[in-house]
C-alpha cells in the first residue's frame, strides 16, 4: 500500500520565485517557435519578398528593349526590389493575429494568464518577441531581394546601388514596415480575440478601406488617404514624396496606429474576462 502511494505521489515543483518579464519572454518565444503556422507564415514572407522581386526583375529584363520611352521614364529599379513586400505583409499580418488569437481558440490563454496574473506582461512579451523575430527575418530578406534583383537588372544597366540617396532607408524601412504591420495585426487580434474576426479586420483596414476612399469627394480622399495605415506606412519605402507624407512621418503614423491598437488591447485585457 505504501509503495503504491509513493509511486502515485506527484513530484514537488521547484520554487523559482516571482514571475519576471524575462521569463515571460522565454515562454512567448517557446510558444511562437513551437506553433507550425509560425514557420509556414514566416517562410512565406521571406520567400515571397525575395522570389517576387527576382521574378519581376527577370520580366523587366526580358521586356526592356520593347518598353515605351514613357514607361522607361517612370521606371525605378527600387520598385522592383520591393514588390514582394506587398504580399509578405499579408503573411506577417495573419501570423500577428494568430500569435494571440490561437491561444484564445485553444483555451491556452487561461493558463498564460494564470501563470502571469498581471496579464499585461503577456501582451508585452508577445509583442516584443514577434517584433524581434519579424525584423530579424525580414531585414535579411529585404537586403537579399534588393541585391539579387539589382544583379538581374544590371544586365540592362538599369539597376541602382545601395549607396544611392534614400535607398538604404527604403530597404531597411521595408523590414521596419513589416515589423510594425505585424504589431498592428497582433493588437487587432488581441482586441477581437477571434482568428477569423482579427484577420478580417486586418484585411479590411489594410486592403479594403483604401479603395473605398475613392467613393469620397476627391478633396476628401486626397486629404484623408495619406494617413491610412497602408499609405502612411509605405512612405518609408518610397524615394519620392509627391503629395504624400514624408517617409519617416508616414512611418510614424503607422507606429501610432500600432501603439494605439496595442494600448486599447492592454486596457481591455485588464478589464474583461479571459
Amino acid at each position: 500500500m505504501n509503495t503504491v502511494a509513493e509511486t502515485s505521489r506527484l513530484p514537488r515543483l521547484e520554487q523559482r520565485g516571482p514571475v519576471t518579464q524575462s521569463g515571460v519572454l522565454r515562454s512567448e518565444w517557446t510558444k511562437l517557435r513551437s506553433v507550425r503556422s509560425t514557420a509556414w507564415s514566416l517562410a512565406a514572407a521571406f520567400v515571397l519578398t525575395i522570389a517576387l522581386a527576382d521574378l519581376v526583375a527577370a520580366v523587366v529584363y526580358s521586356h526592356w528593349p520593347h518598353t515605351q520611352p514613357a514607361d522607361r521614364a517612370d521606371f525605378h529599379p527600387l520598385d522592383v526590389a520591393q514588390v514582394g513586400v506587398q504580399l509578405a505583409q499579408l503573411a506577417i499580418g495573419v501570423l500577428g493575429v494568430l500569435v494571440i488569437t490561437a491561444e484564445y481558440s485553444t483555451g491556452m490563454i487561461r493558463a498564460s494568464m494564470t501563470a502571469v496574473p498581471r496579464r499585461l506582461p503577456v501582451l508585452a512579451g508577445k509583442a516584443v518577441v514577434y517584433a524581434v523575430v519579424t525584423f530579424a527575418l525580414m531585414a535579411p530578406a529585404s537586403l537579399i531581394a534588393f541585391f539579387s534583383s539589382q544583379a538581374i537588372l544590371s544586365g540592362r544597366n538599369i539597376d541602382t546601388s545601395f549607396s544611392a540617396p534614400g535607398v538604404p532607408r527604403a530597404v531597411i524601412g521595408a523590414a521596419l514596415y513589416l515589423t510594425v504591420i505585424g504589431l498592428f495585426a497582433l493588437g487587432l487580434g488581441a482586441l477581437v480575440r477571434n482568428t477569423a474576426g482579427g484577420i478580417a479586420a486586418f484585411a479590411g483596414i489594410m486592403f479594403v478601406l483604401p479603395p473605398l476612399m475613392n467613393v469620397l469627394p476627391l478633396s476628401w480622399n486626397q486629404a484623408a488617404s495619406p494617413y491610412l495605415p497602408l499609405q502612411a506606412g509605405e512612405r518609408v519605402m518610397a524615394l519620392h514624396q509627391g503629395n504624400q507624407l514624408a517617409p519617416w512621418t508616414g512611418f510614424g503614423f503607422l507606429c501610432l496606429y500600432a501603439a494605439v491598437t496595442l494600448a486599447l488591447a492592454a486596457v481591455l485585457l485588464r478589464r474583461r474576462d479571459v
